[in-house]
């Protein structure tokens, strides 16, 4: 008996992933210069409510994307045999994932907790440059490669 199977094709993967790339890519740039500059311009008491409201909405966003990133470029080191772009690939969506929980959860959670307010904002602006540079050329090194 056959069973029917559907498999993407290797440039279809790169394809979805690229999608995702640029969704994380777009997210990260509003980030950067609206949404955490933004969070300044709050009373503390305000932040604080707007912070919760935002971070359970933004994660509806931002987590399908991350995941979906990690589990294509884990599919996509797998199917090129470990090539060097793919290595370098998971090693910067990896990197990303590091930031993501050891830095960024932290000063959020700050943020709720009213500790340090001013100074978590500051921290989540300067820092996310990180982010910011790493997931633009995660996004660049993605566009390359599916289409050259």
């Amino acid at each position: 008996m056959e069973t029917n199977r559907i498999i993407m094709r290797p440039d279809q993967f790169l394809l979805v992933k690229l999608i995702s790339d640029i969704g994380l890519l777009v997210l990260i740039w509003l980030v950067q210069l609206v949404i955490y500059p933004s969070f300044k311009y709050y009373k503390t008491i305000d932040l604080k409510v707007w912070h919760r409201f935002y971070t359970k909405r933004i994660t509806i966003v931002v987590l399908p994307l991350m995941l979906s990133q990690l589990v294509l470029s884990i599919t996509l080191l797998f199917i090129s045999n470990w090539s060097t772009y793919h290595i370098l690939d998971i090693c910067l969506v990896l990197l990303t994932w590091v930031l993501t929980f050891a830095i960024f959860v932290p000063l959020h959670q700050k943020i709720d907790k009213s500790q340090n307010i001013s100074e978590s904002v500051y921290k989540l602006v300067k820092y996310n440059w990180i982010r910011t540079f790493l997931w633009s050329a995660i996004a660049i090194f993605s566009l390359y490669n599916t289409l050259f």
